[in-house]
């Protein structure tokens, strides 16, 4: 007995959406525990904070910031469609309000994009 590929869980948006809302947890929760490290270090004094917040301000980690920016945007909004479908609505138009929510998405980072973008290249 062959199993259809369409049914197969393996495959498709729905298991797109199910990584990177796994994915993007997990980078957030990263992320959170880099700011305590990076925070605790204004207990070595104002120098050692100083220090730390003039090597963040490298376009490097300016990019990093929009990496956060868009795991952000991902989890919440896919955040968003599993609470819609835990409420009932829309759990037949799972793929298409997947799709509009991340064109929704985009927006803000855009936004986000251009006003970091002077920092990115100096």
């Amino acid at each position: 007995m062959r199993l259809n590929r369409d049914v197969y869980p393996g495959r498709g948006l729905g298991m797109w959406a199910f990584w990177l809302h796994r994915l993007s947890g997990l980078a957030i929760a990263f992320y959170l525990l880099m700011h305590v490290l990076v925070i605790s270090t204004i207990v070595g004094g104002a120098g050692n904070f100083d220090a730390a917040m003039t090597t963040l301000k490298a376009p490097i980690f300016v990019l990093l910031e929009m990496g956060l920016l868009g795991c952000i945007l991902i989890h919440g909004f896919n955040g968003v469609r599993i609470v819609l479908f835990d409420l009932g609505y829309g759990v037949k138009k799972q793929k298409e309000i997947f799709i509009a929510l991340m064109v929704v998405a985009i927006i803000p980072f855009i936004i986000g994009f251009a006003i970091a973008w002077p920092h990115i290249v100096g």
